[in-house]
């Protein structure tokens, strides 16, 4: 018998992507893929002659299936070091909800119509709340999640309540459910924290919290270990937390419009504290720099990411 010819194979996939383009095929920000390679080991990166780093293309579906699961609930650091086994039995194990007649499902990495999230909150919607929220975040990367969709989501939250288009239990319902994601994603991180301690707080008469919860994370993500006071907190109890503890910054959430109130219980809190301990404010209703000596005003929460940096966890 004449001897078989062997069947042609197809090589395997030899294609490498710089990190831009593998974000780009994936909805994964830059900033994450180099924090989850950091963190967990992947994606692997391989190296051009020219030192340049490049990713084999076989990373695209598995990047894919991770924002997959982390848009339906599931933990960075619970999918992207686990087993390929491990990853299809979670997204096997996912509920298969319908979509909504009037609105499609959010497909992985998709940006969210700011529209759905009120939607959401109108109609008490919370896993449809809470799968945008999960989307977003793997979308955007933290910092970007919190400055372009939490933060725009919470005022247009409090627009929509002023005009009269949703009523308190849909803004308790709102924040209620931000909270607890953004609770959710900084846990890992307070399990891992060894750094500075950072105590935050409201002044009293403020009764606005998640500010505090958005810059707690942010002090997370930095490695900081950090101590929620909460709302409403008398002066003079922010300064004995700041004898009694190692605390190495403090830092003031205020939402009242124009910095109402906040001058003369700053001032008090400043003679509080040792001259070492920075004091820092921001949020909508923070005051302005001008006349506030020795306290920090930061605008945004990137300008406190900023000041983390230039203030590293040891």
């Amino acid at each position: 018998m004449p001897a078989r010819t062997p069947a042609p194979t197809t090589p395997a996939p030899t294609g490498l992507l710089s990190i831009g383009a593998l974000s780009a095929a994936t909805g994964v920000p830059v900033e994450t893929i180099r924090t989850w390679e950091r963190r967990y080991g992947f994606p692997v990166a391989e190296r051009k002659p020219s030192g340049h780093r490049v990713y084999p293309l076989a990373t695209v579906p598995r990047l894919r299936r991770i924002a997959q699961a982390l848009a339906h609930g599931h933990r960075a650091a619970e999918v992207v070091p686990a087993t390929e086994a491990v990853l299809e039995s979670l997204l096997a194990a996912l509920p298969s909800a319908p979509a909504r007649p009037d609105r499609p499902p959010i497909p992985p990495g998709a940006p969210t119509d700011p529209a759905d999230l009120l939607d959401a909150v109108r109609t008490f919607d919370a896993d449809r709340l809470r799968r945008s929220l999960h989307a977003d975040w793997a979308r955007l990367g933290p910092i970007e999640f919190l400055e372009v969709r939490a933060a725009p989501f919470l005022a247009a939250v409090g627009e929509a309540w002023a005009a009269g288009a949703l009523d308190v239990r849909h803004e308790h319902f709102a924040s209620a459910c931000l909270g607890d994601f953004l609770r959710a994603v900084r846990m890992p991180l307070d399990d891992r924290a060894t750094g500075p301690i950072a105590a935050l707080a409201t002044l009293p008469g403020e009764l606005h919290g998640l500010g505090l919860q958005m810059s707690a994370l942010v002090f997370a993500l930095a490695g900081w270990r950090v101590l929620v006071l909460g709302v409403d907190t008398p002066v003079d109890q922010i300064a004995a937390l700041v004898r009694e503890a190692p605390i190495a910054a403090v830092g003031l959430s205020c939402a009242a419009p124009g910095g109402r109130g906040t001058t003369e219980p700053l001032k008090a809190l400043r003679r509080r504290l040792p001259r070492r301990i920075p004091l820092l404010v921001g949020g909508a209703g923070a005051p302005s720099a001008s006349g506030h000596a020795g306290v920090e005003v930061l605008g945004s929460l990137t300008a406190l990411d900023r000041w983390i940096r230039d203030h590293p966890a040891g």
